[in-house]
């Protein structure tokens, strides 16, 4: 039987997982709405892949600092202001289905909000796991994360589809549930315990860990994001007709992140060393994605999708366990903001395919880019075997 501190635990730790929830719940609203603006504001598909790359722009600049802060200041000090800025950023979306810069700078906020939310959550998971409980932390950390991810565009698609005021109603349904979010995250209480001076932009990586961080760490972490990024928009603004309309555009990126979660559950039995399937997933469903786009045929967006999000999850599970197990825990905070940095790379890729399809064609583009996670998944193999070996 469990002791009375064991429950404390659990249920603090239960709290923070679903906070952190609540806060990846917001990120994807924006998503499958990207259709609706296109017809209000009558933008371009170069367009919305800025919008959505944006998001990134504004993570990464707060990851900068966000975990070295956590370390000197504490999680919770961190963690809770900027929760309740992810509500203040979802109402100002309302107003931006009329107003483009509105609309841009609200998902660059969005991007620092979550930047700041998601790296120092997990490595306040990590500290309330304690030094026996790094891989529950980590898988907690990794399906929250991605499971907020996944039921976001799936909701606002179908709300904006079926429900009243299409580009405001999905914006408020995530405000209503982040208040219950927040009301869990005043129940856990701080971590750090010693105020540590030094400075505020870091990558807190201790000495040994650097060769790893850069080997292993670094590209895993690519493969988090890039692959739902574009699924959930490259390929439904590709292949899917404006009349199909919001839900299903909803449907496909909401399949490519809830297969992130459940592929981060799985991908708890290979630790750290899932990446190289991840990558070699993604890989897979990005090239069924080509086909779909080649052929117009939509039914292959759903399997590719999939595939997908699948890879993006083993690489997150992999990537948080490698970072709680190289990262001491004074710099805990900022070892994870520097795997999200990295991670967040990867929703520059809509971007980066955008102008490669401008310059070469789309197709090929994107079938050229398929050689890019094969060849990170050979690399990631090699030095994974390279390590157990010595």
């Amino acid at each position: 039987m469990p002791d009375a501190a064991t429950e404390r635990v659990g249920r603090r730790l239960d709290a923070l997982t679903f906070g952190l929830f609540t806060v990846a719940l917001g990120t994807n609203v924006p998503t499958p709405l990207l259709l609706v603006y296109r017809r209000t504001l009558g933008l371009s598909d170069a367009d919305l892949t800025a919008v959505f790359g944006c998001y990134a722009i504004g993570l990464i600049a707060a990851l900068t600092v966000s975990g070295a802060a956590s370390d000197r200041f504490g999680r919770r000090t961190v963690v809770l202001p900027f929760a309740v800025l992810a509500g203040l950023v979802s109402l100002l979306f309302v107003p931006a289905a009329e107003h483009l810069p509105l609309l841009y700078a609200g998902r660059l906020l969005q991007g620092a909000v979550s930047g700041v939310v998601f790296s120092v959550a997990n490595a306040w998971l990590q500290d309330l796991a304690g030094p026996g409980g790094q891989q529950s932390a980590a898988t907690r950390g990794a399906v929250s994360t991605s499971l907020g991810f996944a039921i976001a565009p799936a909701m606002s698609g179908v709300l904006a589809e079926y429900g009243p005021a299409p580009t405001t109603l999905p914006y408020l349904v995530h405000v209503a549930v982040l208040l219950v979010g927040l009301a869990a995250l005043l129940t856990v209480p701080e971590t750090v315990r010693e105020r540590r001076p030094g400075r505020l932009m870091t990558l807190g990586l201790p000495p040994e860990a650097r060769r790893p961080f850069r080997a292993v760490l670094a590209p895993t972490a690519t493969g988090v994001f890039a692959f739902p990024a574009v699924a959930a928009t490259v390929l439904p603004l590709l292949v899917v007709p404006d009349g199909v309309g919001v839900a299903y555009a909803g449907l496909v990126g909401g399949l490519a992140l809830a297969a992130s979660a459940v592929a981060a559950r799985l991908g708890r039995r290979a630790g750290g060393g899932g990446g190289p399937l991840g990558m070699t997933l993604g890989a897979v469903g990005l090239a069924l994605g080509v086909v779909a786009v080649a052929t117009t045929f939509e039914p292959l967006l759903l399997p590719a999708s999939a595939l997908m999000g699948a890879g993006g999850g083993l690489c997150l599970t992999a990537g948080l366990t490698l970072t709680a197990q190289l990262a001491p825990p004074h710099t805990r905070g900022a070892m994870n903001s520097a795997f999200y940095a990295f991670a967040y790379v990867g929703f520059g890729t809509p971007l980066l395919l955008a102008w490669l399809g401008s310059v070469s064609g789309t197709v090929p583009a994107l079938a050229a880019f398929v050689a890019v996670p094969l060849a990170l998944a050979a690399w990631l193999w090699w030095e994974l075997r390279s390590t157990a070996r010595g």
